[in-house]
């Protein structure tokens, strides 16, 4: 599929597609950014290759597809070259100063998750540009969620309609400068299977990592009808994974796609520079 002003290179049945020909260095006008915005409606997951950004790029890449989101989790170290970090960009980085990680998620492998589900209104996007990358695994995993909704089995959809699920998320730590040693988690309740406001369909909204039950349901009941959801939303068929070359900049809707992230080894750095998108609407 193409347009007139960029190639569109589908990457699966599902989802995933790599947008050629377009030079994010330069300003876009309205019509490219409009064209652009469908694409990620349609396609859920952009991939751009070999990119050469700098943080008010990806700032401003970010800015075409709705506000950007305050940065929750400000890193307290920063890399060589990286210590005017602009606001609201998160480092994800496994990348260690005086013993302590410069930013956010640094080892290893992340279940699928949506990004803020546990928040009242969740980030609708995600971008994340790659400065540094292991040699080998740290591959990221989108699952459709379309897909998965449009395919579950009713047997396992129908007791789920119109239910609510609970979300925890506990950041591993406590909350930074209270002085209170407060846990630092957020929870939150969405419905099982959300309408995307701006397509109209439907998509799975719960995930392996931080949906704990489905409210007002026997919780025995509760953990098969999700454990189904998240095997039905992880098969491979509904799966694109992302092999991380440096200068790949990818842009995913969190309304209707999980991620996850593969091992890699430790030792090996790896640098991301993460900007999002604020949701517009509590879902729905």
């Amino acid at each position: 599929m193409a347009s007139n002003l960029f190639k569109i290179e589908k990457l699966t049945r599902y989802i995933g597609a790599c947008i050629v020909g377009l030079d994010l260095k330069e300003q876009l006008n309205q019509e490219t950014v409009r064209a652009l915005y469908q694409a990620w409606l349609d396609h859920i997951v952009l991939v751009f290759r070999d990119c050469n950004l700098t943080q008010e790029d990806q700032i401003r890449i970010t800015n075409y597809f709705g506000r950007q989101a305050k940065l929750a989790r400000p890193a307290k170290y920063y890399p060589p070259g990286y210590s005017t970090i602009l606001p609201n960009i998160m480092l994800i980085s496994n990348i260690r100063e005086n013993g302590e990680p410069i930013g956010a998620l640094p080892d290893g492998e992340m279940m699928f998750h949506h990004d803020m589900l546990h928040a009242e209104i969740p980030d609708k996007g995600t971008m994340l540009y790659s400065c540094e990358i292991p040699d080998r695994g740290g591959n990221t995993l989108f699952a459709s969620g379309y897909a998965a909704y449009d395919t579950l089995p009713g047997e396992i959809r129908e007791p789920l309609e119109g239910k609510l699920a609970f979300h925890h998320y506990n950041y591993g730590s406590v909350q930074k400068g209270d002085g209170k040693g407060t846990a630092a988690y957020s929870e939150s309740l969405h419905p099982v299977f959300r309408v995307h406001e701006e397509t109209k369909r439907k998509a799975v909204y719960v995930n392996r990592l931080m949906t704990e039950k489905v409210e007002g349901m026997d919780p025995e009941r509760s953990q098969h009808l999700l454990s189904a959801v998240f095997d039905h939303m992880e098969k491979p068929e509904f799966v694109y994974s992302h092999e991380w070359r440096i200068g790949d900049l990818i842009l995913w809707d969190n309304r209707c796609s999980a991620h996850a992230r593969e091992d890699f080894p430790n030792g090996q750095r790896r640098l991301m520079l993460r900007t999002t998108i604020q949701g517009d609407t509590r879902p729905f």
